[in-house]
């Protein structure tokens, strides 16, 4: 059985995407950032931007019948990997006890200018 599940993203009807695709114990999560709509959560701020990415992160994972502590993979793309310890506290508060295979790594440029971090996730439910 497949779940689909959206946040409502403007980008998720043009470019065909979910943010989130459950299928089977197994929940991947797209790539999420901080935009809400037209604007951006935290500009120019790496931290608050990280959050707002995780917070959606755990709705979705939430709708999708798990929680953080099931999320066994996180990958950050970052656009300025100097700040790595601004956007490594915020996933730190978010992970810190449930501790998930984790990637960051400097890209050129996301979707939007404005945004710092676009995250990825991956869960497995284990009950």
């Amino acid at each position: 059985m497949r779940q689909n599940i959206a946040s409502g993203s403007p980008w998720e009807p043009v470019v065909g995407y979910a943010r989130a695709v459950r299928v089977g114990s197994v929940i991947e999560v797209a790539g999420t950032t901080a935009a809400r709509g037209d604007a951006v959560v935290g500009e120019a701020d790496p931290y608050q931007q990280t959050r707002a990415a995780l917070e959606t992160i755990e709705a979705a994972l939430r709708e999708a019948g798990a929680t953080l502590a099931d999320v066994v993979r996180t990958r950050m793309f970052v656009t300025d990997i100097s700040r790595w310890d601004e956007y490594g506290k915020a996933h730190g508060e978010f992970f810190r006890d449930i501790l998930p295979a984790a990637t960051m790594v400097e890209v050129k440029a996301l979707i939007d200018p404005r945004l710092m971090v676009e995250i990825e996730a991956t869960a497995i439910i284990d009950r």
